[in-house]
């Protein structure tokens, strides 16, 4: 699989991140909601345009993850946001999970659907241009949480999507995310992110994903928003590590962190202090980057508001936020 080897490599560039532009309509709604804008196609659509059309993205993104509504819209000025990625030298992916359900039998916990009709979708994924694809399972942390049959359940969901992905001409990004939510301490949040990364691989193996031509996309080992703990970066950083060097096979790629809900301060200078230890341990087997929503968005999206006067200062803002993050990359303060 030479060619998608490539292809991921080219996702993990170097100086660069990945967009998480794939909110479902509900969830991009919930972002409008908060500024004071209706959940409609066209806001939606105006809303992926002041990212997407922004001049010069393509000096710190190697790819955006687009949802299924934007994979097919134009931007504003009528340009298909496809071309406009590929203007910019940027890789189209696309989200491919049909969202979370309930684990029948284990309350609190969720699996992702999808798979009965993903070698279809893929297909047409393919055809319309899209390069890599993501899938999300997300991992409660609680008393009893997470089980070891969610652990295990979702590692084969993932290896089975990687698959059927990869043999439709795709990357697949990996992502079982760990959440922030709960009172959990940064030392549980290391143990229940190695358990579900070892077990990921380990089903990827067997499962015959060829791990040279996937993206691993993880959460950072932070504790718990509700812990009480303070956000020591340097530990998460150590912590983030630990995980890394303990699971991650290194002809993978590259690995990319997403921000989980992390202020957009937090999850910059968690990946600055990551890269800074990586470094002074004489570098990781894989590349270290972001694949960032909010801590990306938020901020800009803060200052547009929908006002079509401050469209040039909301991408002023992306484009400042994307500088400080890629700035990161390199171990440099997120001033």
């Amino acid at each position: 699989m030479t060619q998608l080897t490539d292809i991921a490599r080219q996702m993990v560039a170097s100086g660069k991140g990945i967009l998480a532009a794939d909110e479902s309509p509900a969830s991009a709604g919930k972002r409008l909601a908060a500024v004071g804008m209706d959940n409609t196609p066209e806001n939606r659509r105006a809303y992926r345009d002041l990212f997407l059309n922004a001049d010069g993205i393509g000096q710190y993104l190697s790819g955006v993850i687009l949802h299924d509504e934007t994979l097919r819209q134009d931007a504003l000025d009528g340009t298909p946001f496809l071309t406009l990625l590929a203007d910019n030298g940027i890789l189209p992916g696309i989200k491919v999970d049909e969202g979370l359900t309930p684990f029948p039998g284990f309350d609190g916990e969720e699996l992702t659907r999808g798979l009965d009709t993903l070698p279809e979708r893929c297909a047409d994924y393919a055809a319309m241009g899209a390069r890599f694809t993501k899938w999300r399972n997300v991992i409660h942390i609680g008393a009893d949480l997470p089980t070891p049959e969610l652990v295990h359940t979702n590692a084969i969901t993932l290896a089975r999507y990687a698959r059927i992905v990869q043999d439709a001409g795709m990357v697949p990004m990996l992502e079982p995310e760990v959440l922030l939510t709960g009172d959990h301490s940064l030392s549980r949040a290391e143990e229940v992110t190695r358990d579900v990364l070892a077990t990921v691989f380990y089903q990827c193996t067997r499962y015959r994903v060829d791990l040279s031509a996937v993206i691993l996309k993880t959460s950072m080992v932070v504790p718990g928003d509700a812990s009480g703990e303070v956000m020591d970066h340097d530990a998460v950083a150590l912590s983030t590590l630990r995980v890394l060097r303990d699971t991650v096979p290194p002809e993978v790629p590259g690995v990319v962190f997403l921000s989980g809900g992390q202020s957009a301060e937090d999850a910059c200078r968690n990946l600055a202090a990551i890269n800074r230890a990586a470094q002074a341990e004489g570098g990781a087997p894989w590349p270290l980057t972001f694949s960032f929503a909010r801590a990306l968005q938020g901020p800009a999206l803060a200052v547009w508001r929908g006002d079509d006067e401050k469209v040039a200062e909301g991408r002023e803002t992306f484009l400042t936020t994307l500088r400080r993050n890629t700035a990161a990359l390199a171990g440099k303060d997120c001033a």
